[in-house]
Formats: structure tokens, sequence, C-alpha cells
């Protein structure tokens, strides 16, 4: 990581205006966006005070912020497949397999789906500015969670979809190969995020601070292998309204029934102990620019989900719900 840089500097905002510290260092000192605040940011500190970057500054705060600058980007154009749901001058819409990061980072400086679409969209890098670490990515799913994925082409379309998932405007549906069936076929989990403490890796439902999400979910099948010991699986959709890392996943196991093949929040399953992360994202719903309605964008059950589904239906009688 490069050597940190410090800047310190008197809040000047009008006498009857808060504003979070992450936005003024963002829109006032001009630093960096809001979202690489969270990624450059080691420590800030108001009126020497160590601070959050939620917390709100005032006119005359002394407000101190180390910062390191962004590691140096070679993005490099691959020659990569890509499923190409839809696409258009501004979007590209596509079914992202199981398996495959979708930026590099650390650990995977290469082989990602925005190295793939820096190919297959070859003018897109110019349109974003040089620094931009991730040009066109406006969301993200986990390297084995397959599904619909949605990427902008130029700034504007990037603001435009990000606005959405920021505001929630965006539907997203998943579907997910649970462990176990939830207490009731259908509600929703709305337990706050935040890291584990014991593994910075992890996520894990908190009482207080971390980030408020929700996800609602319905069962679609029920099923019940014979054993000893006998074991229920279930098929759900499940209805992020939040987009928190790792919520799905999370939440699933706050609920006793951890999604099946999940090596970090779930356990081994000696029915399917080759299965991979049973989760899936099946559609999603958002309005493009320059059209006046949502278009909905859909992904195929994959082959892997295919299979589990008929194991168990082989296995045991299921019950739809």
């Amino acid at each position: 990581m490069n050597a940190p840089r410090i800047i310190e500097c008197q809040v000047d905002l009008a006498p009857d205006v808060g504003m979070r510290l992450d936005v003024y260092v963002s829109e006032k000192l001009g630093l960096f966006t809001r979202s690489q605040a969270r990624g450059r940011i080691v420590d800030a500190a108001v009126n020497g005070v160590p601070a959050r970057l939620a917390r709100t500054v005032r006119q005359g705060d002394r407000v101190t912020v180390r910062y390191v600058d962004p590691p140096p980007t070679d993005l490099a154009a691959e020659d990569l497949p890509l499923t190409v749901i839809f696409e258009n001058d501004d979007v590209i819409v596509l079914d992202k397999p199981q398996g495959i990061v979708v930026h590099p980072g650390s650990g995977n400086r290469s082989g990602t789906l925005l190295n793939a679409l820096l190919f297959h969209c070859r003018n897109m890098a110019g349109r974003f500015p040089a620094e931009d670490p991730r040009p066109g990515i406006v969301h993200r799913l986990d390297k084995d969670t397959s599904g619909v994925i949605i990427a902008a082409k130029n700034p504007e379309a990037h603001a435009f979809l990000a606005r959405q998932f920021h505001d929630r405007a965006a539907r997203k549906r998943y579907l997910a190969v649970t462990l176990g069936m939830p207490p009731v076929p259908s509600g929703k989990v709305a337990e706050r995020l935040g890291r584990d403490p014991r593994n910075r890796k992890r996520f894990t439902w908190v009482a207080s601070g971390g980030r408020s999400a929700l996800t609602l979910y319905k069962v679609i099948r029920s099923y019940r292998a014979p054993g000893p010991p006998e074991r229920a699986y279930a098929l759900l959709v499940l209805f992020p309204r939040t987009g928190r890392t790792h919520q799905l996943r999370v939440h699933m196991k706050r609920l006793g029934i951890p999604i099946l093949g999940d090596s970090v929040y779930g356990r081994r399953d000696d029915l399917f102990p080759e299965a991979t992360l049973m989760l899936h994202a099946r559609s999603l719903s958002i309005l493009l620019p320059g059209e006046s309605e949502q278009r909905t964008f859909l992904s195929p059950l994959p082959e892997r989900f295919r299979s589990v589904v008929r194991t168990l239906q082989s296995s045991s009688p299921s019950s739809g719900l």
C-alpha cells in the first residue's frame, strides 16, 4: 500500500448546514468520490477526536484525514468468453458464470469480468476517468454467485444506473437452495450486518452499528431426504432490498438455513459433498437510460441447480408452497 497522505482543513459550510464527513471530503475537498472513500481513507479525526465517515461536520470543525492513493491499475482487455443478455450504446447485461470475479482486486489481477468487458467494449475504458479502478461496474456479484449483472458503457449511464441501486429502485431476484426450511414459508430478515471481528473477510449480524440490511424470501419447493438423519432442503426465491456484501448468505445463516455449498457461512452436506454455492441472480428489473419503463432481464437456471433439484426430487417427494 502507498504511504498515507494527510490533509488538514477547517470546514467551510454555511452556519446551519451539516454534512457527512465522507461527503465533505468528496464534494468539498474533491479528493475522491464518496464510493472510494471507504477504501482509501485510513483514518479521520474531527477536532482531534477519531471520527467515522458518517460523522456530521459543521462550520469551523477541524478535519484531519489520512488517505492513500489508489494502487496503480493496469486494466488489460482480455479476450474471454461473455454471455450477453442485452446490449446497446449505454449498457450491457451479462449472464455471469460461477467462479468469475467481477473486477480486479487483491489476488485477482486478471481473468475477471471487467477484463472481458474491456475487450468486448473496445472504447469503454476511454470514456471513464483514467483513475477509475472499475470503469463501468455498477454493482457486483460474489465470485461463486452466478446470474444477471449490468454494466455501464459511459459515465452518464453509470450514474443513471447507480442511482437506482442507491435508491432501491432496481429490483433483484435470486434463487437459492438451502440446508433446512425457514421457520415460515415466506418472510423477511432485517438484521444489520457488520464485519466479523474474528475474521475480517466475513460478515455477521450485529445488534448495533454495521449497516441496515433487508431480505425478503419465499419458499418455492421443500424437500426431505431420507436419513438417518432425515434432512430438509428448500428452494427459495430471495428479494434483497439492500445490497450489502454477502447479505443473502449471512441472512440465510441467521435463519438457520445456510445456502447449500457455501464454504464460508455454511456446512458440509453428505448428500451433496461436492456442491458449490447454490445462489443465482435470476433476474434484474431496472430502467435503462432514455427509456420510460423498467426492463426485466433473466438468466436461465444453471446446470448445477438443475442437477441438485433432480437429485432432491428423486430422493424424496417435494411439496410446493
